[in-house]
């Protein structure tokens, strides 16, 4: 595997940075100017890393065109899809490039003032992070663009754009009505009609809406390669589609669970190999989920290339390229009711279609689990399938239907067999949330068993998740 977002060994100083073209793409980008940085980027064909795929350059555009006071960006760094390691991985290896595409981000779309969010308890990656901003000003890389790094809460839905935004200005992770791009930071205007928000301290002026481009960490840490090298080097990586590298991250029933950058286009199953040296010698893999984004992938489909349009066409996605790999002793009705509980829990109750028919789907999925279900348990979990979405504000309700329902039709002799019995492969496997990642080692997040759906952790150190019940 090779790469240049990953560094073989860490960039440690702003001196070595520099030492390794660092710098060089925004000195590029001032001298292209704002609208040929963008159309730079356009050619490279590099597209949003964080799990939607969207093309960036467009997205750039998209915002500079925007009318407004002000504008921002915002670099997402708040990592929470189960499977996920890549942003901390390229925190620890190389802050320096994130922080210079973000300025360069910022100096493309009018903005002077940057913002990065990530979780309090990414304490290691923070102090590098903080380092690298510190180190960048003093050497006047990032000119007079403003960088602020908020250190944010563990709730997944902190890493949803409009709930970032949320906790960037002081707020909980509930995710807004509108995106971004139409109602950014700090901004004054009404976002649902009736009412206006007030600016927030070292905010003062006419904000009215406030076009806010947020990036993934990995999306910005492409930009000053880009930039620096330019749109057709890059597009020597990867495919016509998806050109570039892409930082997967390996974990689950494997031999050596890690981070490796890829090109895209790469076979599934070599990345699964060459990342983490695959499944156990006399196992045989079963399924892949990329995250709880996208549908789950059998075995038939691990040749697909791992790519935006590769993954699409075997019914899947990409995601943010984490992949959580199950062999053939894992109860995929587990893994169903496993995933179903994570968004059951993490959902924040503001649409209630979401937050009852999650709720209703994970009980449901643990009688199937524990062989108490009947074939009405499973018309209960149909319906809900098809209403939890209703209303939703975010892509948490449509992770449940996609993830749930593809394993319930890719595994229907699981379904069946615990329709007639106890599970036939009874194993707890431990939620893939992953606090950290380093020698083949990976350690998930315990507590996540005993979150609860109001986002507090219940006492018990031997809670059952099985018993979790919806809220009324």
């Amino acid at each position: 595997m090779t790469g240049f977002l990953l560094p073989p060994t860490p960039i440690a100083s702003i001196e070595d940075y520099l030492a390794t073209s660092g710098g060089r793409g925004l000195a590029r980008a001032v001298e292209l100017g704002p609208a040929a940085t963008i159309e730079e980027l356009t050619r490279s064909g590099l597209r949003g890393r964080g799990g939607g795929g969207f093309p960036t350059g467009q997205k750039w555009a998209g915002v500079a065109a925007q009318t407004g006071t002000h504008r921002y960006v915002v670099c997402n760094a708040a990592e929470g899809e189960p499977g996920t390691f890549k942003d901390r991985s390229l925190l620890r290896a190389n802050p320096y490039q994130l922080v210079e595409g973000l300025v360069i981000a910022a100096f493309a779309v009018g903005a002077t003032e940057a913002f990065v969010g990530l979780k309090a308890s990414f304490t290691q990656e923070r102090e590098r992070l903080t380092n690298a901003v510190v180190e960048l000003q003093q050497a006047g890389v990032c000119g007079d663009c403003q960088v602020t790094i908020v250190a944010g809460p563990e709730e997944y839905l902190f890493g949803e754009e409009k709930a970032m935004l949320e906790v960037i200005e002081g707020g909980d992770p509930l995710p807004r009505l509108f995106p971004p791009y139409e109602h950014g930071l700090f901004a004054t205007a009404p976002q649902t009609g009736w009412q206006a928000t007030e600016s927030g301290p070292g905010h003062g002026h006419r904000h009215e809406s406030n076009p806010t481009l947020v990036n993934n960490a990995e999306t910005l840490s492409n930009v000053p390669h880009i930039l620096a090298r330019g749109a057709d080097w890059f597009r020597t990586m990867g495919t016509t589609e998806a050109p570039g590298t892409v930082v997967a991250t390996v974990v689950g029933d494997v031999v050596r669970p890690g981070v490796g950058e890829v090109a895209l286009g790469t076979p599934l199953i070599q990345v699964i190999e060459d990342v983490s040296g695959g499944v156990a010698p006399g196992r045989r893999l079963k399924a892949v989920l990329s995250g709880v984004s996208n549908a789950v992938i059998t075995a038939a489909d691990l040749d697909a290339p791992f790519s935006y349009g590769g993954l699409s066409a075997v019914g899947s996605g990409l995601g943010a390229a984490g992949l959580i790999v199950y062999d053939d002793t894992a109860c995929m009705i587990e893994v169903a009711r496993m995933f179903s509980r994570f968004l059951y829990v993490e959902s924040c109750g503001q649409c209630p279609p979401c937050k009852r028919g999650s709720g209703e789907i994970t009980a449901g999925l643990a009688r199937l689990e524990r062989g108490e279900a009947t074939t009405h348990d499973l018309d209960e979990i149909a319906g809900w399938l098809d209403k939890v979405t209703d209303g939703n504000r975010c892509y948490l309700a449509v992770e449940e239907r996609v993830v749930v329902s593809s394993i319930l039709r890719a595994f229907p002799e699981e379904v069946v067999a615990h329709l007639e019995g106890s599970c036939p492969r009874p194993r707890r496997l431990p939620i893939p949330k992953i606090v950290d990642l380093a020698d083949g080692q990976v350690t998930y997040d315990e507590r996540q068993w005993r979150k609860q759906p109001d986002w507090t952790y219940s006492e018990a150190d031997d809670a059952d998740p099985g018993q979790l019940r919806p809220q009324a």
